[in-house]
């Protein structure tokens, strides 16, 4: 054993020597590099017969030589940097998973809790094991995405459960919407005035809103708005603040006495689900909007609705409503589907077609409009499809007699409208000019006339004269806010002449105290820029 330990002892002290040596030996090197002292003694030795060249390329030595030492001292530090920033990810990564690992055995617990709580409901209502069982993967059925033939045939059994108050799971996902489906069980329609004339109804809601909300509209501003129901289904109201345009909506679905459901646009919204809401998966509920519940209520009556977008650019309106604004597109309104869930519950409102909502004809989207630095630029692509109007004044006061609020269908306007078209079409001669000012536009400025925009117009403008408006007045005001706009995105600083032009051709085309709207909107475009 003694020798066991002498032999060790040795073969430790050498190997530990050799380490010693290594240490020094690097110590002693790292000293050496150093040796600031022994550098001033050899350069002082050797500097007494330097000559100037010799100084130069001496001292240009040291530079690089100084500067070489803070390279490496800088790649140092930047790579104990890096190690330090790595060994906290690696640190940060090891805490996420330790994190996922505690959340998923609480996921665990939080299941067995569940399924003890399911046993205790089924022992409630008396079902053997074996049927719970059965009874535990038919009320799966809807919430695994089965197809319809599947759910068609659920058990009795889960549908008599809803109906006793028994709720194994979360069974019912569109509350608000099942509301709606309970109410028109025993809705009665209301005696709906069908003998008014577009005019009349101008007249009654203006004379309405100043008597009973003391709101005072200009008998042109609503003429714009009754028109411009007729040729789109949304409605921008822009102008300065305080003129009324959050009023006039407002007040008009008091007037039909089917209050407007007001969404106020936040500067947060980027995707439909602030509008109409978004199926939850971790509730299985979906978190319906007083918009989306107004929608789906209208497909039940035959009223006028409105839904007014508050401060709608305060967030960009092709962000939140770009899915409205492509259904809105479609030709046939039997396609106009908004799709909220992609597969079926046996327990999902009546008026859902396979998780698809139906957009009724008989709703507007009113939206109010300000242009300041809070708000963003709506987009031609909003613009084309809406009907601007421009509310730049405050109301005058005038007196006028009480006048109570009436119900109107929403079958009797649309024949109204229908009866608009047949009666008072735009004229061949008013077309044949516009046709003429589309020309001269085309060639002077590059910008043309939309089909839209004249389908927009015949249908805007007889309605405008049904409501007791001028043909040409309705004719000007398209043009301005439908087609002039557009000028604001051109270099206007060096078309002020070509402007200047237009406004002799309107006055030489359609005479020379008409066309009042176009001409000043573009002397305003002239001054702006």
């Amino acid at each position: 054993m003694n020798d066991f330990l002498k032999w060790f002892f040795v073969f430790i002290s050498e190997m530990l020597k050799g380490f010693a040596i290594a240490f020094n030996g690097l110590w002693e090197g790292i000293k050496q590099v150093f040796n600031i002292k022994e550098y001033v003694q050899i350069f002082k030795a050797y500097s007494v017969d330097f000559g100037t060249l010799d100084w130069i390329f001496a001292v240009l030595s040291l530079v690089i030589i100084a500067a070489i030492f803070v390279l490496i001292f800088l790649l140092i530090v930047m790579f104990i940097r890096k190690y330090v920033r790595f060994r906290h990810s690696i640190v940060g990564v090891e805490d996420v998973i330790e994190e996922l690992g505690v959340l998923q055995r609480q996921v665990i617990r939080l299941t067995r809790e569940k399924d003890e709580i399911m046993a205790m409901k089924v022992a409630q209502i008396g079902l053997a094991p074996g049927e719970a069982a059965a009874y535990s993967g038919a009320m799966a059925l809807p919430r695994a995405g089965m197809p319809d033939q599947a759910q068609e045939g659920a058990p009795e059994g889960e549908q008599q459960a809803v109906a006793d108050g028994v709720v194994l799971t979360n069974d019912i996902r569109f509350s608000k919407l099942i509301e709606v489906d309970n109410y028109y069980k025993n809705y009665t329609a209301p005696d709906y005035d069908n003998s008014i004339t577009l005019s009349g109804l101008c007249e009654a809601y203006r004379n309405f809103a100043c008597s009973r909300m003391h709101l005072y509209y200009d008998i042109r501003t609503i003429r714009l708005f009754i028109a411009g129901m007729a040729s789109t289904k949304l409605i921008i109201l822009q102008g300065i603040s305080g003129t009324g345009k959050t009023s006039l909506p407002y007040s008009f679905g008091k007037f039909l006495q089917r209050d407007t459901t007001i969404a106020s646009v936040q500067p947060s919204w980027r995707d439909r689900t602030e509008l109409f809401g978004y199926f939850n998966e971790f509730t299985k509920n979906f978190n319906e909007t007083e918009v989306l519940k107004r929608i789906y209520s209208s497909s039940y009556n035959d009223d006028v609705n409105f839904i007014l977008l508050d401060e709608m650019n305060i967030a960009r309106v092709e962000y939140y409503f770009a899915e409205m604004l492509s259904i809105l597109e479609m030709p046939n309104s039997d396609e106009w589907k908004l799709d909220l869930v992609p597969n079926v519950w046996s327990t999902d409102p009546v008026n859902l077609d396979h998780g698809m909502l139906k957009i009724p004809q008989n709703i507007w989207y009113i939206g109010t409009a300000n242009n300041d630095d809070s708000t963003f630029a709506i987009s031609d692509k909003v613009y084309d499809r809406a009907q601007p109007i421009n509310l730049d004044a405050k109301g005058i006061a005038f007196e006028a007699p009480d006048t109570p609020p009436m119900n109107l269908s929403f079958k009797h306007l649309d024949a109204l409208f229908n009866e608009a078209f047949q009666m008072y079409p735009i004229s061949q001669d008013i077309l044949k000019k516009i046709q003429q000012l589309d020309l001269w536009v085309i060639e002077r400025l590059r910008v043309a006339f939309g089909n839209r925009i004249l389908k927009q117009m015949n249908l805007f403008v007889p309605v405008y004269v049904a409501c007791g408006g001028d043909e040409l007045d309705g004719v000007d005001y398209v043009l301005a806010t439908k087609i002039f706009r557009k000028f604001e995105a051109l270099n206007l600083a060096m078309l002020r002449d070509e402007l200047r032009d237009l406004c002799t051709f309107l006055q030489k085309l359609f005479g020379r105290n008409s066309m009042k709207e176009s001409i000043e909107y573009l002397e305003r475009l002239q001054k702006l820029f």
